[in-house]
């Protein structure tokens, strides 16, 4: 017994509980690691379902993930419907552009006037005039209403590529009766004109690589050179790289200058 004035003595007891095994954290870590592993096999069973371009493109983020390698989309590679555009991709570039063209109003009015072929510098897309004037008003450079359609609607494609664009007017050999103002004012000023339009169409003005005016020297029908046809405005698609047979033609040519240059000395 405790002596008088002494506080007892309180002895208080805490009994530890033994925690459940279902109860801790491991099972969230192994949950996660399943989940994980869902995705990926999701992702993988998408790609395999995919068409080409896509898997192109997923391909193309995963080795060039800042964007500046040959795929195209948005800001980055793959991003969007872009594809790649090189010379072995400007067939599909030029597929796509004929099928965008389809959409147009007035493409039935339009298309014998219309030529895209795959050339040395790249696809050259041709807008040839007829004689009351299909893009641009006969003798001036102001656009027609076809000619601004067509125009932004190559706009809309060219501006997903990182290719450089080159702009080119040409006029037949009529020559005009103003001294002060001839073919090559008008043949240089309609490829401008294109090229605002491009712009302005949201194509990115860094894109474009050139604008010439060829006046009547490049005539499409040499043999008839007062054919409306021979006034055109032709926007060209240049390869990213240097195809191989223009690499081979240029070794050559270095090869004869040096060879005329040994001979010389």
């Amino acid at each position: 017994m405790a002596a008088s004035g002494t506080p007892p003595i309180i002895v208080i007891k805490r009994v530890k509980k033994g925690g459940h095994g279902s109860h801790g954290g491991a099972w969230k870590v192994a949950y996660a690691d399943f989940v994980t592993a869902m995705m990926a096999l999701f992702l993988v069973l998408w790609l395999m379902a995919s068409d080409e371009k896509v898997k192109k493109a997923v391909g193309g983020y995963f080795q060039d993930p800042t964007g500046n390698g040959k795929q195209t989309g948005s800001t980055m590679a793959g991003a969007g419907d872009g594809i790649a555009v090189a010379k072995d991709d400007l067939k599909d570039l030029k597929e796509k552009i004929e099928k965008a063209m389809q959409d147009l109003p007035k493409f039935e009015q339009m298309k014998k006037n219309i030529q895209i072929t795959i050339t040395h510098e790249g696809l050259r897309i041709e807008l040839l005039e007829t004689e009351k004037g299909m893009f641009f008003e006969s003798g001036v450079a102001r656009p027609t209403e076809n000619g601004r359609e067509l125009i932004a609607m190559l706009a809309e494609q060219l501006k997903l590529l990182p290719n450089r664009i080159l702009i080119e007017g040409h006029t037949d050999a009529k020559p005009y009766t103003n001294p002060e103002y001839g073919n090559w004012e008008l043949s240089a000023d309609r490829a401008n004109s294109a090229r605002r339009i491009l712009i302005a169409s949201g194509l990115a003005p860094t894109q474009v690589g050139q604008v010439r005016g060829f006046a009547d020297q490049r005539l499409k029908t040499p043999d008839d050179p007062l054919n409306p046809a021979n006034r055109r405005i032709s926007v060209i698609v240049q390869y990213l790289e240097k195809p191989k047979e223009d690499a081979v033609a240029s070794t050559a040519i270095d090869k004869m200058k040096d060879s005329k240059e040994s001979h010389h000395e």
